[in-house]
């Protein structure tokens, strides 16, 4: 269990522009759980604010994260960000302690 690696992701839309960030964020989920190192990667959406939107992932190491984060589907989407998101991705990475 200490080798992988959880990854929580808080993206907000920025007004107006929750669904295009809902559709982005969702054109992400089937390249990335291809990939040889991801576990798990599911997107939440906040029921009492729906331009808040998070990332649970699991990871089978640090390096399988790195590889994610230079994939294209991932740093094309990086691009886009700055015309969605209101503010900078929250991202945290976890180990599991219990």
């Amino acid at each position: 269990m200490a080798d992988k690696l959880q990854v929580i992701a808080h993206l907000t839309a920025k007004p107006g522009k929750e669904e295009e960030l809902h559709e982005l964020l969702q054109s992400m989920i089937p390249p990335t759980r291809a990939e040889a190192g991801c576990v798990m990667y599911v997107l939440w959406r906040d029921r009492e604010n729906p331009a808040h939107f998070a990332f649970v992932e699991e990871w089978t190491s640090e390096a399988a994260l790195d590889e994610h984060l230079a994939t294209p589907h991932l740093t094309d989407a990086l691009g886009r960000f700055e015309d969605l998101l209101a503010g900078p991705p929250q991202i945290g990475r976890y180990d599991a302690v219990g």
